[in-house]
């Protein structure tokens, strides 16, 4: 039986796409699993058709992986793209806050100041509404830069990232941390709405050093270490 959901989609292709899309982002479907197609496409009220080709959609964007006689499974996380992911950040994002503070209009902040009225510390075990409110804010920063090369590279990231965020969540926050990184949001919209370029940079650029993308570096790097036993 087809899901009414998926007639409110263009096409069942698109419906598969970000539907299976939640399913990887929210852990549904963890790393490195197999993705019992026929089975998938049941749960989700579609035939298979459309579910390959969404498939292939997101092996286009490195969630998953297709061999040659059709099995799928999710990307596994790796330290390296861990790695990757960050070194773009590090650059990119306070590129993004600078050029947002500069050239925000009132409508910008208005969208970044209803995002961050929406965003609460993360969970253990973060529900994908909740990862995505943290997205919506981000989104709202980069948007305000009105470059819009920047913004699609930014936001062709997040979904990455947002797997990383699920691991490094696995280990509990203390309360400190979570204050320090609900206070830098603050300090982000203060900057921008303050036309600060230079303070809105520098905040970024701690916010992902200290990021659970980071954290989920460091530890996917040293549990790399651990079973090739190099130090």
């Amino acid at each position: 039986m087809s899901d009414p959901a998926a007639e409110l989609y263009s096409t069942k292709a698109d419906f598969a796409y970000l539907r299976v899309k939640e399913l990887i982002l929210s852990g549904a479907l963890p790393p490195d699993s197999v993705i019992a197609q026929a089975r998938l496409a049941r749960e989700i009220g579609i035939s298979t058709t459309p579910l390959r080709e969404a498939l292939r959609r997101l092996k286009s964007e490195g969630l998953v992986e297709l061999d040659a006689h059709r099995d799928a499974r999710v990307a596994p996380l790796a330290a390296e793209e861990a790695r990757d992911l960050l070194e773009l950040r590090r650059s990119l994002d306070p590129l993004a806050v600078a050029l947002a503070a500069e050239r925000r209009t009132k409508a910008d902040i208005a969208a970044i100041r209803a995002a961050a009225a929406e965003l609460k510390p993360l969970p253990g075990n973060p529900a994908y509404e909740e990862l995505i409110a943290h997205r919506r804010f981000h989104r709202a920063l980069y948007h305000a830069s009105h470059n819009d090369l920047l913004i699609n590279t930014l936001d062709s990231l997040w979904d990455k990232a947002d797997r990383y965020r699920r691991l490094a969540l696995e280990v509990e926050r203390g309360q400190e941390a979570r204050d320090r990184k609900a206070a830098e949001h603050d300090a982000l919209l203060d900057c921008v709405v303050a036309r600060d370029a230079e303070g809105a940079a520098a905040i970024m650029r701690e916010h992902i050093d200290t990021s659970l993308g980071a954290q989920a570096a460091w530890r996917l790097r040293n549990r790399r270490g651990e079973g090739t036993g190099d130090a």
